[in-house]
């Protein structure tokens, strides 16, 4: 790994100036639509702005983008990066949303996926999830949970549905990088945007899952399979930092017990 960041080209003015206006329009609903109309401005100019990989997001199907969490803004960029490719992403929620009457109209008309928390049934929990990416759409999964844990920003052990839906699905699972968003919106929710921060989204190719496909869906597997997803994104971050990443991931778990 050399300590130097792996060249991720930021958009000029022009390039986001026709984002904006040719960028998809269609699918996603009057709320999620107007959410994304008024944030533009502000996350595509207001920040200098770097999209690699892009290509790696199949033009149709179902997918599956497993990406680090490092703030709260990071869909946003996540937002702007598939859709500066082509599509229109939906994102996991806790289904208890929408029982929120405001809330529910923008998660339903934006085609967002419940996740059934209370079942009692593992699979039952990722239902949507799976019916999502059967009828086409993108879907993007924070493995994480939350932010991560780690003090020095690196991707975290993450929980292992992002693998049971993967080998559920048979779906190309996309690993994506957020670097950058951090500085804009750090963890204490205070916004510093001056000044101006560089927001980094980088995308690479499927993980490749086929030692695990077909096979019985252990929970060593769904381990061993959301472990490999998770070395991937890990593997983008690196590229995207140039530095090396910790020999084993931050276990949020395991510091909860030590503590």
């Amino acid at each position: 790994m050399t300590d130097t960041p792996a060249r991720v080209p930021l958009l000029t003015f022009w390039q986001k100036l026709v984002l904006s206006f040719r960028r998809r329009w269609s699918d996603c609903g009057f709320w999620y639509g107007l959410a994304i109309t008024v944030l533009w401005p502000f996350a595509m100019f207001g920040v200098k702005v770097g999209f690699r990989g892009g290509e790696h997001i199949p033009k149709t199907g179902g997918v599956l983008l497993a990406c680090n969490h490092v703030s709260g803004c990071d869909p946003i960029y996540d937002v702007a990066f598939v859709i500066a490719n082509g599509r229109m992403p939906r994102f996991l929620a806790k289904a208890e949303l929408w029982k929120v009457p405001i809330v529910r109209r923008v998660l339903g008309g934006g085609k967002h996926v419940p996740v059934q928390r209370e079942s009692v049934r593992a699979a039952d929990a990722f239902k949507e999830a799976v019916a999502a990416l059967e009828r086409g759409e993108v879907v993007v999964f924070y493995p994480e949970g939350t932010y991560t844990g780690d003090p020095d920003f690196w991707p975290m052990k993450s929980k292992n549905g992002i693998g049971r839906i993967a080998l559920m699905t048979g779906a190309p699972v996309i690993p994506v990088a957020n670097w950058g968003s951090q500085d804009l919106l750090p963890p204490d929710g205070r916004l510093k945007p001056f000044p101006r921060k560089r927001v980094l989204v980088a995308a690479g190719p499927p993980v490749d899952l086929e030692k695990w496909r077909g096979g019985p869906r252990t929970r060593s597997a769904l381990d061993a399979a959301t472990a490999a997803i998770m070395a991937d994104v890990t593997k983008l971050v690196a590229q995207l930092r140039g530095e090396e990443p910790p020999a084993q991931a931050y276990d949020p778990d395991a510091a909860r017990k030590a503590s």
